[in-house]
């Protein structure tokens, strides 16, 4: 450790306080303004040019919007048909007239699995938006429930969809980190799987049930407006359910294709590449939201003009959430453009542990530090790779999923997804940290432990 990591480390945590503080403090800054703030602070701290600064700022933005943003764009729009075409109320309908009040975390636990198989966390939580607020403002209308219906319904879903996303492939993570440790997709998958079940569980439903009755939280009515309808609109369409549902789902069956071509295809198979231009999540989307506006509004008579007026109001009550994440993005760029994640890896070279052990915690400060769980498992992955080459008895696919779930560890306020869930759901600081912050730990800490049993109860040949 040199002085210089030390001041990079301080500088972090230091970012992160003052970010807090501006947010919840009598000021009530905008977070958008508090971002860009504490992120063009960051870099005169770390003695960046003028120039620089603004560069990473323009940078990080820019990178965050076009991954995340316009999906989350399109998402709002696919959320709108679905909702005003009644698809969304059916199946929230179906949902809680077969599951009693108690199962229903576990319904939305089960759909977000299967949903977040192939889809991105941020991507999953968009499809998977309409449905939440359908059944839970169903739900808080019964007196008997208590709590944050809200929180009730999305806990489990958050924490399905983290939990594929940080261990098991296709997501990007565990793919970067099988990638450089040379290890096998296939144990890392069924690995995965296996770790990702009791972690979704004890992060979702359980978690869930303590801590919805200690929350009082809803999301904005303007976003509660856009993707659910009243009861006697709901009641007076009758859409096709089938349609309806592919039209949800479509952009999950096409990443879910490109997943499975990616796995058995040779690399440079035409028909990959076809399914790897279909299953990206921008294109799957915008094709989700073209069968939609075809299959459940034009041939149905639907009024064009009127559809194009929808789709346009669907957009404005996301427009902050949008802004917001790509401040949290040019937040996240400036915090690894100063190399804090340098100073991370010459702390944790400092630390005697397991290598399992390691991989997750070097991973986990990484994310933590500059807001990437991409970063934390490309850094833990390249540190640990020497070790990995060298060492036969290592079990290569248990050391990606390690590695995969210290990515997970306490999303945070340079996390775009934590001021994804925080404005979607009209949390305030301190209520998104009790969610998303808290079911992410929850799924890190259950899958590193799930790796050392497996690693235990597994025979290395």
């Amino acid at each position: 450790m040199t002085p210089l990591d030390i001041q990079l480390l301080l500088t972090a945590l230091v970012s992160v306080l003052v970010l807090v503080a501006l947010i919840v403090s009598r000021i009530k800054m905008h977070p958008l303004l508090a971002l860009l703030i504490v992120s063009i602070g960051v870099g005169f701290a770390t003695g960046m040019a003028p120039e620089s600064i603004v560069k990473h700022l323009v940078d990080g933005a820019g990178k965050t919007l076009g991954a995340v943003g316009v999906v989350i764009a399109l998402g709002a729009m696919l959320g709108k048909i679905l909702a005003d075409a009644g698809t969304t109320e059916q199946i929230a309908d179906a949902i809680l007239k077969r599951t009693s009040d108690r199962m229903i975390p576990w319904a939305m636990t089960l759909v977000a699995f299967v949903v977040g198989i192939p889809m991105f966390f941020e991507v999953g939580l968009v499809v998977m938006l309409p449905l939440i607020f359908s059944v839970a403002r169903k739900l808080e209308g019964n007196s008997r429930f208590k709590g944050s219906a809200y929180v009730y319904v999305g806990v489990p879903v958050i924490s399905a969809l983290a939990a594929m996303h940080g261990m098991v492939p296709p997501h990007p993570g565990p793919l970067t980190a099988i990638a450089s440790l040379k290890a096998s997709v296939g144990p890392t998958m069924l690995y995965g799987f296996i770790a990702a079940i009791p972690a979704m569980i004890l992060g979702g439903p359980l978690y869930g049930a303590f801590i919805s009755p200690r929350m009082n939280t809803r999301p904005d009515q303007a976003l509660l407006d856009q993707f659910t309808l009243p009861e006697k609109a709901a009641a007076a369409r009758q859409p096709g359910v089938g349609t309806g549902v592919l039209a949800a789902l479509l952009p999950a069956i096409l990443m879910l294709v490109h997943a499975i071509a990616e796995t058995v295809l040779p690399k440079g198979s035409a028909v990959l590449h076809v399914a790897s231009f279909l299953g990206n999540p921008l294109i799957a989307m915008l094709l989700g939201v073209m069968f939609a506006i075809v299959a459940l509004v034009l041939s149905r008579g639907g009024d064009a003009e009127k559809l194009r007026g929808a789709l346009g109001s669907s957009l404005k009550p996301i427009a902050s959430i949008i802004m917001i994440i790509a401040g949290g993005g040019a937040f996240q760029q400036m915090l690894t453009s100063a190399k804090v994640g340098d100073a991370i890896v010459h702390l944790t070279q400092q630390l005697a542990f397991p290598p399992l052990i390691l991989g997750w915690l070097i991973a986990m400060l990484l994310s933590v530090s500059t807001g990437s769980a991409t970063v934390g498992i490309v850094g833990a992955a390249g540190l640990l790779a020497p070790l990995a080459g060298s060492d036969p008895s290592l079990n290569l696919p248990l050391l990606a999923l390690s590695i995969g779930c210290g990515s997970l560890f306490f999303n945070y306020a340079n996390h775009a997804g934590f001021w994804m869930v925080k404005e979607s759901f009209g949390m305030t600081m301190s209520e998104a940290t009790k969610t998303i912050s808290v079911v992410q730990s929850i799924v890190a800490a259950v899958g590193l432990i799930m790796v050392l049993i497996l690693n235990a109860a597994i025979p290395m040949h």
